[in-house]
């Protein structure tokens, strides 16, 4: 398990201890004069937390020196902000360095200086061009996720919600990326780090539960000693065994998820085992299947079969001695450094390999899924395929020919088709698994054989398979498909779709100008005509949901042409409460309060469109809002607000913490009881530190009525902190 204590301020004596601890030849005067053009460019600013801004691109060089990168890629960690945040420029750094270390500098550095219509398109085009500029160097990734790392490790001087913010970006694209490179440290380390914002709860019950978990280590530890034993035994005289301990995120993945206690996890501990060759590791897999019964649904050869990102290894879970089952991971050198390192192992381990070396093989998915972006002209269509295309979780399945098709976990019987070829998904008309007719949306599953039935030349893919299909690849192609082969029927359905969601939203253009709207709606979406339009709509390319925001706009800028009085008031019926809330465009609707935030009258509030549950109301400030107004349902959003007059009360729920003392609680339900409050559950723990923690569910009126009966709490002796959950 990693310990998360924020470092210490590095400084430029630091990078240069890194430097020569790390063996490794480096041109000390060219670093020197990156660090000095840093050091005055960044000036007198100060980071959140109070030290100079130098020290953070200082601690990104050390990190990228740990990695074992060249001169140019410390130099570009030391330069990675001075475009973005100070006047040097990018000719700058191309006059004093060269074009290799401004194009490392350029793929790190933000488009902040660009106007976006939302947050979520300039999230999209930042990745972009950070994955573009990674297609062409790898190294450029590198650094990024140095400097992430960096900035999750000193995160507690931002703000909650930046923090928030940042551990939630973290999570879905940044540590998804570095599982991708194979860098499983860094991965682990981002997880862990974000966690820690996004549920700090979670993330200390976990610590300290591994930290109390003393048992297990001795239990692990005398495993190691009997497997050493035995392996010389067998005559094998040249290996390692350490123990590796499972990530907090890990963890948290298992007993979240899965609803697992953590003494129901077995595989907090595991054995690793390095030896020298492929096949001393097959031996020695012998070895630990003849000591201990293996469990058979848990042994995954990463070996003959390796992991998108070139992860290679043997697992396999057995039940020891004592009936505890626990995990083996059995590698050769080269593969533990492939796995600790990824990517960044070309340059750590390997002597001779040049800093321009592209590394194709390994990052082939990058030019896959960018090239499958250019079938769309949805620029938010970027993050949801960088959401499914890196999940950690992967599957592998079997061509009836024996060969190996890996997928993301969730991808169906039609993306296993168009990974095989285009021309196979688009003639596929059915599919067996195992010999057995299954749906054409089957999730396949590791260890499957899935064959593709396929019909006539002429056959082509459904519309419905984009709602269906989960990687980029597959869509693209389909996409692609119908873009060749259906241009006058594209044309048609885009427009069909579009003039359905014009008046879905009470969006009437006037005759006389609805050509040049449209004219200039396509000329915003770099379209040449309003059928090109029609047609990215018809065929996928063009999300309407995301389009009808900026349609909404020139509307609103026709109405105020037409009549200032007029803007945006679009003839809707007056609107009626329900349940207190009004939500917009929907009347007398079904509302209920998710249990997430529980919101309360005076909350800034947004609703959810459930599917068959009415609207589900949120407080803006909710993560599961936040995340989810950027997400692949964001035309589910709808703006709510409180009525005049609400209902009496609503329920509330407190976490209070307090010294722990005997009539603790007592003295709580008697001020509940004097303040005439209905209370719906009360509970409460002792801590093993001499703390206790209670849980209050009670009925308030508003945020300013539980302000008043918080403050009144917190009168109460030995209590400390209470918190709205």
């Amino acid at each position: 398990m990693i310990e998360l204590e924020t470092p210490a301020v590095k400084t430029y004596d630091d990078l240069l201890r890194t430097i020569e601890d790390s063996g490794r030849p480096h041109d000390l005067a060219r670093i020197e004069k990156a660090y000095r053009l840093a050091e005055k460019a960044h000036g007198d600013t100060r980071r959140l937390s109070g030290e100079l801004y130098i020290s953070h691109p200082v601690a990104v060089a050390c990190l990228v020196t740990d990695l074992g990168l060249d001169t140019d890629s410390i130099a570009a960690a030391l330069l990675h902000d001075v475009v973005e945040d100070t006047d040097i420029s990018s000719d700058a750094i191309r006059s004093a360095f060269g074009p290799d270390v401004e194009l490392l500098v350029d793929g790190v550095t933000k488009l902040g200086r660009i106007s976006f219509s939302s947050v979520e398109e300039q999230q999209a085009e930042n990745l972009r061009k950070m994955l573009l500029a990674m297609s062409k160097d790898v190294r450029v990734m590198l650094i990024k996720l140095c400097d992430r790392l960096h900035n999750m490790r000193t995160g507690d001087g931002w703000r909650e919600q930046k923090r928030r913010d940042k551990a939630l970006e973290t999570m879905e694209v940044y540590a998804p990326i570095a599982h991708r490179l194979g860098m499983s440290n860094i991965k682990e380390e981002l997880e862990d780090r974000s966690l820690r914002y996004l549920d700090p709860v979670g993330y200390n019950e976990i610590t300290q539960a591994i930290a109390r978990n003393g048992k297990a280590d001795a239990f692990i530890s005398n495993i190691a000693d009997k497997i050493r034993e035995r392996m010389a035994e067998n005559d094998m005289q040249e290996f390692t065994i350490k123990k590796r301990v499972k990530s907090v995120y890990g963890i948290y993945r298992k007993m979240y998820m899965q609803n697992r206690s953590f003494e129901e996890i077995y595989d907090v501990y595991a054995v690793r085992i390095i030896l020298n060759t492929v096949a001393e590791c097959y031996n020695a897999l012998g070895v630990i299947h003849d000591m201990y019964h293996p469990i058979p649904s848990r042994f995954k050869d990463y070996i003959s079969t390796p992991k998108p990102n070139l992860y290679r290894s043997l697992h396999t879970t057995v039940i020891g001695h004592e009936g505890v089952p626990f995990e083996v991971q059995i590698r050769t050198w080269e593969m533990d450094q492939t796995a600790e390192y990824g990517v960044a192992a070309h340059w750590k381990y390997k002597a001779g390999i040049s800093a321009k070396d592209k590394l194709d093989d390994r990052i082939a998915w990058v030019r896959q899924l960018l090239e499958s972006q250019r079938e769309s002209e949805d620029a938010g269509d970027l993050l949801t395929d960088i959401k499914s295309e890196l999940l950690p979780e992967e599957v592998f399945a079997f061509t009836p020919k024996g060969d190996v098709i890996n997928l993301p976990a969730g991808a169906t019987a039609i993306d296993f088709a168009y990974a095989i070829h285009s021309a196979v998904g688009n003639r596929m008309v059915g599919a067996k698994a195992n010999g057995r007719m299954v749906s054409i949306d089957h999730k396949v599953v590791t260890g499957e054989i899935i064959e593709v039935i396929t019909g006539p030349k002429d056959k082509g893919p459904s519309r419905d398979w984009l709602n269906i299909v989960t990687t980029s690849e597959a869509k693209s192609k389909i996409r692609n498909w119908f873009k060749k082969e259906r241009k006058e029927e594209n044309i048609a359905e885009g427009k069909a779709a579009l003039e359905k969601e014009l008046r879905r939203n009470l969006v009437t253009i006037p005759e006389d100008k609805y050509d040049a709207f449209m004219a200039d709606l396509a000329r915003r979406q770099r379209m040449n005509t309003p059928e090109e339009l029609y047609a990215a709509i018809g065929y996928g390319g063009l999300q309407l949901s995301r389009l009808m925001i900026k349609i909404k706009d020139e509307y609103a800028k026709l109405l105020r042409e037409k009549n200032p009085a007029e803007v945006l008031e679009i003839p809707v019926h007056k609107q009626k409460a329900s349940e207190g809330v009004i939500v917009e465009g929907i009347d007398n609707c079904l509302v209920k309060f998710a249990k997430c935030c529980n919101p309360l009258p005076g909350d800034d509030i947004i609703g959810f469109i459930t599917r068959g549950f009415g609207v589900s109301i949120h407080k803006r400030s909710c993560p599961n809002a936040c995340s989810g107004v950027l997400g692949v349902d964001a035309p589910r959003w709808v703006n709510a607000r409180w009525a005049d007059s609400v209902r009496e009360s609503f329920k509330s729920t407190l976490e209070i913490s307090a010294v722990d003392r005997g009539g603790l609680m007592a003295d709580v339900a008697v001020l509940v009881s004097e303040m005439h409050l209905p209370c719906y559950a009360i509970s409460a723990r002792q801590l093993p530190d001499g703390r206790a923690t209670m849980s209050l569910t009670i009925g308030v009126n508003n945020t300013e009525h539980l302000n008043t009966v918080i403050s009144r709490l917190k009168k109460i002796k030995s209590i400390t902190n209470i918190t709205r959950t």
